[in-house]
């Protein structure tokens, strides 16, 4: 079956979830029953109805999978409500405490822990680890779903950002991609050659005043040195910003990409509205961004055969990837837990995974990744190949610092990049991690 899934640009879609998603679930601690996901038959031939609530970002695939997991049986019905992503945070902690949960959430991973932290979902250690495909599982989905050695929550689809490349101007002007990610000087050295190929030739573009998108493809930059902006556990964590050398070499690498012209002026000003045309169109050699927007929304369908892709590089080389996309979950509370797991095992299942690349995603089982995956789609094995270089950080504050316009990550790259203060970005940005950062684990 085919799931054509609607492309997600990654515009910060969540921003305003942050702050109202953490008030909403102030003293929503689980009062809530958990099922016993031990007992004989659990998730099998289960009957009656199983409601799942959607991000409407991810509507017309999960619309796909209903209809498919409907029509594969005649037990179980899927009733799928489609909720938008700003709301999803609030409405979801109302449902919890009013007592009213569905039976499976389909969550933007990297909010999984916002209601995990409060006890709210269902432990799926057991019947994880049972699955005969679970060292397969992509590992960054994961752990956005683990709390103190325990699973909440399973991956289902991935949006993961990585360094593309057009494969015409790289050869135009010399640049060999995989020695172009050994490092930043590496990088900065293509970048300059490509740069030279004229005036109308752009080595770089990058949206510049999306906070949500900028996030997305420049914190793996520094991930891929094995650091993060935030340190510490959830519950107590501090920003990792001032004394983070991985964060400076960063924020200084933009700064010359600005200053040296390597990319459009437009990127100061780039909301991420029409993320990736300037690569599409041809006109920028090295681009960071996901498969959707360089793969599934090209207008020549020729341009696929032209681009490649990999890792982001961090300083000194190596190589990491946002895993974004999507975990479900079960609710304390749901109604029919056992359909809930049926339908999440379905999911999972090869054939529904084969095809998310057609909207736009990646699958979440690296093992899907076989002769006739690759050769249908050739432009999304990277991640599947490097699981182990996936991540996103598990923290209660991630709206509140990197997808809200005014957060201090926006800010910090904006004065650092821009106006070309770096020290004081440093200094404003690890206060305003540690404030936000304190304030949301309280």
């Amino acid at each position: 079956m085919s799931q054509r899934l609607s492309r997600r640009r990654l515009l910060g879609a969540g921003a305003g979830a942050g702050a109202a998603g953490l008030l909403g679930l102030t003293g929503c601690s689980s009062v809530l029953p958990a099922p016993d996901t031990s007992a004989p038959g659990f998730g099998e031939n289960a009957t009656g109805t199983v409601r799942v609530w959607c991000r409407a970002a991810t509507q017309e695939g999960l619309t796909a999978l209903v209809e498919g997991f409907n029509a594969s049986q005649d037990r179980l019905t899927v009733e799928l409500t489609p909720v938008l992503d700003g709301q999803y945070v609030t409405k979801l902690a109302t449902a919890i405490r009013g007592r009213q949960v569905p039976d499976v959430v389909d969550i933007d991973d990297i909010n999984s822990m916002l209601f995990i932290y409060r006890d709210a979902f269902v432990d799926l250690t057991d019947l994880i680890a049972a699955l005969p495909f679970a060292e397969a599982l992509s590992p960054g989905h994961l752990a956005l779903a683990t709390r103190e050695g325990r699973t909440y929550g399973v991956p289902y689809l991935a949006d993961n950002s990585l360094l593309w490349f057009n494969l015409d101007l790289c050869e135009a002007a010399g640049v060999d991609p995989d020695t172009a990610v050994s490092g930043f000087d590496q990088l900065l050295e293509a970048a300059r050659a490509l740069r030279a190929l004229g005036p109308d030739t752009w080595a770089w573009s990058f949206p510049g005043n999306s906070s949500g998108a900028l996030g997305f493809v420049v914190q793996p930059m520094v991930w891929a040195a094995d650091r993060d902006f935030i340190a510490g556990e959830v519950g107590a964590q501090r920003g990792d910003i001032a004394d983070n050398p991985a964060v400076r070499a960063m924020l200084e690498l933009y700064r010359t990409i600005w200053t040296e012209e390597l990319a459009p002026s437009a990127c100061f000003s780039d909301d991420a509205s029409r993320w990736g045309s300037d690569f599409r169109g041809g006109t920028v050699g090295m681009f960071p961004s996901n498969y959707s927007v360089c793969v599934t929304s090209a207008e020549d369908p020729a341009f696929p055969e032209r681009i490649t892709s990999r890792l982001l590089p961090g300083p000194d080389g190596g190589g990491a990837f946002f895993d974004g996309g999507d975990n479900m979950c079960i609710p304390r509370g749901a109604a029919n837990p056992s359909g809930a797991w049926e339908f999440i095992r379905y999911a999972l299942d090869l054939p529904q995974q084969f095809d998310l690349p057609a909207g736009g995603y990646t699958p979440v089982r690296s093992d899907v990744a076989d002769d006739r995956f690759r050769e249908t789609y050739p432009l999304a094995t990277v991640p599947l190949d490097n699981l182990d270089a996936g991540y996103a950080p598990t923290t209660l504050a991630y709206n509140l610092i990197y997808n809200q316009p005014d957060g201090p990550w926006l800010k910090m790259f904006r004065r650092a990049v821009f106006d070309g203060d770096l020290e004081g970005a440093l200094a404003e940005g690890q206060q305003g991690w540690d404030a936000i950062l304190s304030q949301a684990q309280v």
